[in-house]
């Protein structure tokens, strides 16, 4: 079992940067691959960033690339997002997830969530 905690969401003008924290416990993240979504209320949750077990493959969205950067501290086990230009769009609740299947762009192969951190971009 893997309990996920995210951190770091809050209001922020267009243009501005948060970087969100997901801290993990029960299980060494470093047997996981670990990716962010976000979720807007009546829609879908979308995949944002994944990052491999071992921490050098990485994936984004398009919507993101180029703005976003996942990262992971496996000693310490956490995992972070910067999110620098941030823009009225990215509005959303983002979650932490974690899984053993290398497609972890898709909800059904996340095996833990955490429940969300609020991410507000007001224009």
């Amino acid at each position: 079992q893997v309990e996920l905690v995210e951190s770091g969401g809050g209001l922020v003008q267009a243009g501005g940067s948060l970087r969100l924290s997901c801290a993990a416990s029960g299980r060494a993240l470093s047997s996981y691959h670990m990716a962010w979504f976000r979720q807007i209320p009546g829609k879908e949750r979308e995949f944002v960033a994944g990052n491999g077990w071992r921490g050098i493959s990485t994936i984004y969205a398009d919507s993101v690339k180029g703005r976003f950067t996942i990262s992971r501290d496996n000693a310490k086990n956490m995992v972070y997002l910067q999110m620098n230009t941030l823009k009225p769009e990215d509005t959303a609740v983002y979650y932490c997830g974690a899984g053993k299947s290398s497609d972890y762009r898709t909800t059904e192969n996340i095996d833990y969530w955490g429940k969300g951190t609020l991410v507000t971009v007001s224009s």
